[in-house]
């Protein structure tokens, strides 16, 4: 699932061009022999629960070769979690690592919250199989915002740059299609008027979308 967004796109332009790293971890291949990455939860009840061990041995394995002062975060997508903002984005993008661990089935043993600190974060407030679609959504998010992966001017004018507004409508050619016209102002060539109607637009789906909430 993960090969796709790593080597495509914005990301994969990122790795490509060294500005960030992206590595995959297999909890299988943390395990001895033939051993489960799940099994059933104490007390009973439905599903299944990801194992304490093999998460901890991978983790182990990528903390003992990072350095001990970086700036590090480590995040478990969960549904429990609140739910996942373009400012977290902002500031992981800042970090050295960031180090995502896709929850599933029933969840995670507690245990591993215990013992890392652990950071739950949700892609919004429903269920998913797992976590990796989350954790997908978390990486293009995060490495688009990593300096020089987009232009800067294309990231302070998108959507909840500011923590509230939202981008402003967009239109191309052609100017007329099925009777609905792109508005004359943006045809007028007087920069200083879209540059305003822009402003406008913007904060005008920004109050809609509250009233909606």
């Amino acid at each position: 699932m993960f090969a796709p967004v790593i080597g495509l796109s914005i990301v994969g332009r990122a790795v490509e061009a060294g500005l960030v790293t992206v590595q995959t971890h297999h909890l299988l291949d943390a395990l001895d022999g033939s051993g489960r990455a799940d099994e059933r939860p104490y007390g009973g009840g439905p599903g299944m629960v990801l194992r304490v061990e093999p998460i901890a041995r991978t983790l182990d394995a990528i903390l003992a070769s990072a350095p001990p002062d970086e700036r590090r975060r480590l995040v478990l997508t969960s549904a429990s979690g609140p739910v996942f903002r373009q400012a977290d984005a902002a500031a992981w993008a800042q970090l050295d690592r960031l180090v995502l661990i896709c929850g599933h089935y029933e969840g995670v043993d507690e245990r591993l919250l215990a013992l890392y600190p652990i950071e739950e974060v949700a892609l919004g407030e429903f269920v998913l199989t797992g976590g990796e679609i989350a954790a997908l959504a978390f990486l293009d998010a995060t490495v688009r915002l990593v300096p020089g992966a987009i232009d800067l001017e294309s990231a302070a004018g998108e959507s909840w740059a500011d923590g509230a507004s939202l981008d402003h409508p967009a239109y191309t050619r052609p100017p007329t299609f099925r009777g609905v016209d792109v508005p004359a102002v943006l045809l007028s060539g007087d920069h200083a008027k879209i540059a305003a109607w822009r402003r406008e637009q913007s904060r005008l789906r920004a109050t809609a979308r509250n009233e909606k909430r």
